[in-house]
């Protein structure tokens, strides 16, 4: 899965908002999703919600997860 990249639009221009791992000079595609859910989070949310995420793929890294199948029959 590819990086989710925010910028916003100054002068004209994009303006990334946040600093990236990307190698100089990569080239890509931007998608305008005007249906982004998550384009009203505010920074703190963004970031809480980053963490959240960040903590759930260590999770699985660690083997804790569980198969997608076990969590959806409990739903």
């Amino acid at each position: 899965m590819g990086d989710t990249l925010q910028a916003t639009v100054r002068n004209g221009r994009l303006v990334m908002d946040e600093p990236t791992n990307l190698p100089e000079g990569t080239t890509f595609n931007l998608v305008v999703d005007s249906e982004d859910p998550f384009a009203k989070l505010t920074p703190e949310e963004r970031e809480k919600l980053n963490a959240m995420i960040d903590e759930g793929r260590e999770q699985i890294r660690n083997g804790e997860g569980i198969p997608a199948e076990e969590f959806l029959a409990t739903l």
